[in-house]
């Protein structure tokens, strides 16, 4: 009873400071800048394939497949289905005239589980010219590597009669990591772009009356290989394009009775309202007040996109307030300003 009293009068305290918080957090949604940026001259993309073995490490690759228990080929079947999905998505975007997907450049391949040594700008550049792309999409290496755990185990069957009885069993659960890499040559500027990793899993398992049986309940693992190889192509193809998000902000809701009605507004998705007596209290008397209003005419000007206004009313915060928030939410406003204008540059590509 103790113990439940001192339980409730933690809850009752938690619930008293979050109700006397003098902000409250809204969230709204904003664009970002594309993570990889590419020149507006580059309109025709080259896609090469470095991760299947070459001559010399085919026998290497042999024996990791049966060291890993990996399915014949799934290397192979992985890496096409990222690089598919990887063109998919470049042509989704409508920023490229052409897509080319180069299957002949068997002198760069390399079969390894790392990052290889980037190409030489040579290399690149007769790849470029002989193909009649601008740049060149890498996917450096791909490897999956099996884990294979086995283990007795039951399993219910139906018996003559129907009835369903425990039986022995065998289980197999085999745990496998997709490893890839990626890279991007842009020759008219002798520069990697972007050299990016992904690290992913996924686990199968099967269980069956004798061992070949629980093998036989794990031949999905290979479709399931070839389908998240498909979302990383998707996800690294991604990184040319802004994308969205949602950000959260702190807005003051208390200090005179207009914050009070004020959050109310807000609460009901009326901004402008809210904003309307916010404006009432830019003059108060009281320093602490007058900073607290002069913040939220801050969020509400980044509300509607004005993020210049928001920086000055930030500003007015801080300078002349010496609201302490303000000056945090500046500097965050300022990033917001430059992210903006890298977008309206990959905008105009």
């Amino acid at each position: 009873m103790k113990n439940l009293k001192s339980l409730l009068g933690y809850i009752g305290i938690g619930v008293f400071l979050m109700s006397c918080s003098a902000t409250n957090n809204l969230t709204m949604g904003v664009t970002e800048p594309a993570i990889v940026h590419l020149p507006k001259e580059i309109q025709r993309i080259g896609i090469i394939n470095r991760s299947l073995p070459s001559e010399g490490n085919k026998q290497i690759d042999k024996i990791d497949q049966v060291l890993s228990a990996e399915g014949l080929n799934l290397d192979k079947k992985g890496a096409e289905a990222a690089i598919a999905a990887l063109s998919d998505e470049l042509t989704r975007t409508g920023r490229f005239e052409e897509i080319l997907i180069l299957n002949n450049e068997i002198d760069i391949r390399k079969g390894l589980d790392v990052f290889p040594a980037s190409l030489s700008w040579d290399a690149i550049e007769e790849i470029c010219e002989t193909n009649g792309v601008d740049a060149i999409f890498s996917l450096a290496f791909y490897d999956t590597d099996t884990q294979v755990s086995y283990k007795p185990s039951i399993m219910q069957l139906p018996n003559n009669l129907g009835i369903k009885v425990a039986v022995p069993a065998h289980e197999v659960t085999l745990n496998t990591i997709i490893k890839n890499g990626w890279r991007i040559y842009n020759p008219q500027t002798t520069e990697i772009v972007d050299e990016f990793m992904y690290t992913d899993h996924l686990v199968s398992s099967g269980k069956g009356i004798n061992p070949i049986k629980a093998i036989e309940a794990v031949v999905r693992r290979n479709e399931a290989v070839e389908e998240l190889s498909k979302n990383i192509g998707y996800a690294y193809g991604s990184r040319i394009s802004p994308y969205k998000h949602r950000i959260s902000r702190d807005y003051f809701v208390r200090g005179t009775d207009n914050f009070v009605v004020a959050k109310r507004r807000a609460q009901t998705g009326d901004w402008q309202g809210a904003a309307q007596l916010w404006e009432k209290e830019l003059d108060n008397r009281k320093a602490k007040i007058a900073g607290r209003a002069c913040y939220n005419m801050a969020i509400i000007n980044e509300i509607n996109g004005d993020l210049n206004a928001a920086i000055d009313w930030a500003s007015k915060s801080y300078a002349d307030y010496d609201n302490k928030d303000a000056l945090r939410y500046l500097n965050i406003l300022k990033y917001r300003l430059s992210q903006n204008e890298v977008l309206e540059q990959q905008a105009s590509r």
